[in-house]
């Protein structure tokens, strides 16, 4: 805890675009400038615009009106690790690590303190610049709900509602035509979205990551629907599944990003190979960048606006190192460390699996 008056705090949003996060910046303007006679300056593009110094003063004005936008005012990066800077040098782009540029703007900004908006990523370097001297306050977002610590992240009811609604307008023209409809929804290593969108949306098969399907469980699935005369299937498949003797669908790799990870492909990998060994006709959506934009659901627009005012709250009492958490009905607040500690996965013997399989959805592994 710190003794000296917080009078001048930076917000930043890291990673990813997510539904809510101008409800954040909003609610950190709001209860800062007119409840605490902060200044609030916005850096832009996430910690891309914290190494380039790139930032302004947000004005009442600014932040006024946006909490139904989506996106970020502020703008965000998920190649701006400082940790792990691209940087052009003799031999085209290098990684170079770019912290005491960060950590120069910090204070030649007179920051008392960072609030940093951000999933795992933003909350591993978070971590880092804790550790180099900075104030820093973490607020969880992600569409993927894979932070621990918290309960929920803002944007995971948002993208949730619209994988849902997609899977409600499958149902309808598979059962027009008579197909096997696939939907790729995001997650990354998570299956939060597709198991609680087929759970919602009715899906017939449910494939998530922390459960490795089989492809004859599958085959058989939509088969035996098809003889018993559901003459179309509904397939909800993260983006991060795989079967059990394959590896994830990576459909390229970017050294810029902290993990060059691009997940994607799995849904038209399933498509074939349904259509292949069943001869059934099959059809994929892939969902993707869909579900992180568009106006945030009144759920995520409360807990962003919570989370935020949270955020300055701590601020104010000279609270570092932590990151706001939902737990239960409260917002309250853990350690960084504690936050990144482990990746929030999908208890495969959770209570939301088992109502799953217990209203019929197959997870393609029995």
């Amino acid at each position: 805890m710190s003794d000296k008056k917080v009078k001048r705090i930076g917000i930043l949003t890291g990673g990813g675009d997510c539904p809510g996060l101008n409800a954040v910046i909003r609610a950190v303007s709001k209860s800062g400038i007119n409840d605490h006679g902060m200044t609030v300056v916005g850096i832009e593009d996430g910690f891309e615009g914290f190494v380039e110094g790139r930032m302004h003063e947000l004005s009442r004005t600014e932040s006024s009106g946006i909490i139904s936008l989506g996106g970020t005012i502020l703008g965000t990066s998920n190649k701006g690790d400082p940790f792990h800077y691209p940087a052009e040098g003799n031999n085209g782009i290098e990684i170079v690590d770019a912290s005491p540029r960060t950590l120069k703007h910090y204070k030649g900004w007179g920051l008392d303190c960072l609030i940093a908006i951000g999933g795992d990523g933003t909350m591993h370097i978070s971590n880092r610049l804790g550790e180099m001297g900075m104030n820093i306050i973490g607020v969880p977002k992600t569409i993927d709900n894979d932070l621990e610590a918290t309960d929920q992240t803002f944007g995971f009811d948002t993208a949730l509602s619209i994988a849902t609604e997609a899977i409600d307008r499958l149902h309808t023209t598979g059962s027009s035509h008579h197909r096997v409809m696939v939907i790729e929804v995001m997650g990354r290593y998570a299956g939060w979205i597709a198991l609680q969108a087929g759970l919602a949306g009715g899906a017939d098969i449910t494939l998530i990551p922390e459960i490795p399907f089989s492809w004859g469980a599958v085959f058989q699935k939509v088969i035996e629907r098809s003889t018993r005369g559901n003459r179309f299937s509904i397939v909800c498949v993260a983006e991060g599944a795989k079967a059990a003797d394959e590896g994830i669908v990576v459909k390229e790799t970017d050294t810029k990003r902290t993990d060059p990870i691009r997940f994607g492909g799995i849904g038209e990998h399933v498509s074939q190979r349904i259509t292949q060994e069943t001869g059934l006709e099959t059809r994929v959506t892939v969902l993707g960048h869909l579900q992180r934009g568009g106006s945030p659901t009144a759920y995520d627009r409360i807990l962003a606006t919570r989370y935020g005012t949270k955020a300055v709250e701590l601020a104010v009492q000279g609270k570092f190192g932590l990151m706001v958490s939902l737990r239960g009905l409260f917002v309250t607040s853990v350690p960084i460390a504690e936050a990144i500690a482990h990746q929030r996965l999908v208890p495969v013997d959770g209570e939301i699996v088992k109502s799953s399989r217990a209203v019929g959805i197959s997870f393609g592994d029995e």
